[in-house]
């Protein structure tokens, strides 16, 4: 498929000018607001709800009213053999009972003794209905109230979907973040080695310093160049990564390299996530959507062990017929004339029967179980997350300190240095600790936005706010 570049008009509607020149920056709600509405997956979820509903019009399709023609005739040497007509409309009903009218006639020498009618047709108005197995469940009954809970099934199953989907967005957008900050690192001391390895030299050619130190701050400037190129590759990768979950009217986008993340986003996840002001004592299973759509799967599963438990049954089907010649007139539908019977049919042994209830009750116990299993694995993971997100806040107060404890050897080490009183060995040493500290700071960082998106995925929330 055709890529192309994100462009400026694109992002106006989602983005906000930075205080860097000539750079945008992508805000982590309007970037989730774009996944939610346009991402392919995003969009299939929302064919799930289409499907169930077209389900339950299928289902309801068994309830239609139906109208049937029978015409059969026969003629030969100018011999009218038979001419049969016969015209039905039924009306299905929710409980089994099944409303019919009819309208017969026959004509023809060679017609049937049990075919006479009178010649200008007989009209019947009856009903028909099971009295065993069908009476008090049927197999339209059956599908339509399994199309419902596949309806509300699949509205649960939408808002997986669409969690699933925001919560893979998000790490790549945490990530993208880190590789940035990363990137940021190195360009900062990148240009503090640049900055020092200029002014040794100078003092080298003042012949206040040996020429020999000129070499080891060369070497240093080297190092943060050849780790801001590293760097820079990450960042790339990571840009493609997040460029996946962008799409504008069926069509993917690609960040430009002025785009940049929000390094202030920490501010906005809570609200946009939807997870602020959940403490762990607020939380509940009540609605969780996996919960319900396996709830909806039990509640289907009981309908069908249900309908197979009727089968038991013997099945006895009655049919009652008011006959009359002229169903214009109410008072000529009588009780002593009429069509009616009755049939009787019920396997001796019912094996196949009493099997397809075993069955339908082990699936039914399978889906419980999941049921169960799939609560305490909730449960238990949001209790984790909970508990992991307290350790990282604790763990970024200790690393800020650790940067800036860091910082201030740095700092100290140059002074002592202005003064001849340090080395370059020692200052490129304290640096060295202060980048990794810093590189471990947004490692740290990264980490605690994906502790949130996880609990975001564990509570499967579907944000109405984006």
């Amino acid at each position: 498929m055709m890529r192309t570049y994100l462009t400026t008009l694109l992002l106006l509607a989602c983005i906000a000018v930075s205080a860097q020149q000539d750079s945008l920056v992508l805000n982590f709600n309007e970037y989730l607001g774009y996944v939610k509405k346009y991402h392919p997956v995003a969009k299939q979820a929302q064919l799930t709800i289409d499907i169930g509903q077209a389900n339950l019009m299928r289902a309801r399709g068994g309830f239609d009213p139906k109208i049937e023609v029978d015409y059969d005739r026969k003629e030969f040497k100018d011999t009218l053999y038979w001419g049969r007509l016969n015209a039905t409309f039924k009306i299905p009903t929710y409980f089994g009972v099944e409303l019919k009218g009819n309208f017969e006639q026959n004509q023809g020498g060679f017609t049937n003794p049990d075919e006479f009618v009178p010649a200008d047709g007989l009209y019947s108005a009856g009903i028909s209905m099971s009295l065993g197995e069908g009476f008090w469940i049927n197999e339209r009954m059956a599908t339509l109230r399994k199309a419902k809970f596949f309806r509300e099934q699949s509205k649960a199953d939408q808002d997986l979907l669409v969690n699933e989907v925001l919560f893979n967005a998000s790490l790549a957008y945490f990530d993208w973040l880190q590789a940035f900050k990363d990137a940021q690192v190195f360009q900062d001391f990148l240009e503090n080695a640049s900055i020092r390895f200029r002014g040794i030299r100078q003092s080298a050619l003042a012949g206040d310093i040996a020429a020999i130190d000129t070499v080891e701050a060369k070497i240093a400037v080297q190092n943060r160049a050849l780790s801001l190129e590293q760097a820079k590759v990450r960042l790339m990768q990571k840009s493609l990564e997040l460029s996946n979950f962008l799409w504008i009217e069926d069509v993917p986008v690609e960040l430009q390299s002025n785009v940049i993340p929000d390094v202030g986003v920490d501010a906005e996840i809570d609200t946009t996530l939807e997870i602020m002001g959940k403490p762990l004592d607020s939380f509940t299973l009540e609605n969780h959507p996996k919960l319900r759509s396996l709830e909806f799967k039990i509640d289907g599963l009981t309908v069908d062990k249900r309908l197979k438990a009727n089968k038991l049954l013997p099945k006895i089907d009655v049919e009652y017929n008011f006959l009359t010649e002229t169903p214009d007139q109410i008072n000529s539908f009588v009780t002593e004339e009429y069509k009616g019977g009755i049939s009787f049919r019920f396997p001796l042994f019912l094996r196949k029967e009493r099997g397809d209830l075993k069955l339908a009750k082990f699936k039914l116990q399978d889906a419980q179980f999941e049921r169960d299993n799939a609560e305490i694995e909730i449960q238990n993971k949001v209790v984790a997350l909970y508990r992991e997100l307290d350790s990282y806040n604790e763990q970024n107060r200790l690393i800020d300190d650790i940067v800036f404890n860091y910082s201030r050897l740095l700092t100290a080490e140059e002074r002592k240095f202005s003064f001849g009183e340090s080395s370059l060995f020692l200052i490129n040493s304290r640096e060295r600790s202060l980048i990794d500290a810093e590189l471990k700071q947004n490692e740290v960082q990264n980490k605690y936005f994906s502790t949130k998106a996880k609990l975001f995925k564990s509570l499967a929330i579907n944000p109405e706010n984006l």
